[in-house]
C-alpha cells in the first residue's frame, strides 16, 4: 500500500505541475496579445518627417507622401476669404467706420475700423471677427447665438401636424 500512495502522490505532483505551465503558458499568451492589441497602429512619433526626401542605396532622392491627413482641428480663428474681407470692408464703409476702398486685405485700418464699429455698436472692440459683430454689420446669420438651431420643415412634417389637428376636433 505504501508503493501505491507514492505513485498517487508523484501523479498529483505531475498533474499539478502540468496544470500551472499550462495556466501560466495561457497568462503569456493572454498578455502578449493584450499588448499587441492595445498598441497604436501608426508610431506616435514619425522617426523621420513626411516631407524630408529620402536617399536609396542607388543614391536617388524619394519623397515619401502622407497619405493620412491629420483630422485635428486647428485652434484659433481661421481667416475669411478676400471675398468675405471686402465685404465685411464695404458693410464697415456704410456705417463710416471704414475710409478707403475696400481691397480684401484684413490690414490695420480694416481692424482699426472694426474696432470703432464695435464700440460704436456697444460690443467688444477687439477688431476680430465674430457672431454679434457681424450681426450688427448685417452680415451674420438671423440666428446665430439666439437660440438653438431647429430641425427644417418638411412637407411631410406639416401633413402630420394638420392631420393630428384634425383628429383632435
Amino acid at each position: 500500500m505504501g508503493r501505491d500512495t507514492g505513485n498517487v502522490a508523484k501523479w498529483i505532483v505531475e498533474v499539478t505541475m502540468r496544470v500551472l505551465t499550462s495556466i501560466l503558458v495561457g497568462l503569456a499568451l493572454l498578455l502578449t496579445s493584450a499588448t499587441v492589441w492595445s498598441a497604436p497602429s501608426t508610431p506616435s512619433k514619425p522617426t523621420r518627417s513626411a516631407s524630408k526626401p529620402r536617399a536609396s542605396a542607388a543614391g536617388k532622392v524619394r519623397v515619401k507622401k502622407s497619405s493620412k491627413r491629420s483630422k485635428r482641428r486647428q485652434p484659433g480663428q481661421k481667416a475669411p476669404a478676400p471675398e468675405r474681407i471686402s465685404e465685411i470692408q464695404q458693410a464697415l464703409a456704410k456705417d463710416g467706420s471704414f475710409n478707403g476702398a475696400p481691397n480684401g486685405k484684413w490690414d490695420d485700418s480694416t481692424i482699426g475700423a472694426m474696432k470703432k464699429f464695435q464700440t460704436v455698436h456697444g460690443l467688444n472692440p477687439s477688431g476680430r471677427l465674430d457672431a454679434p459683430t457681424l450681426q450688427k454689420l448685417g452680415l451674420g446669420s438671423q440666428t446665430a447665438g439666439v437660440a438653438a438651431p431647429m430641425p427644417p420643415i418638411t412637407s411631410s412634417s406639416i401633413t402630420t401636424k394638420a392631420g393630428q389637428t384634425a383628429q383632435r376636433q
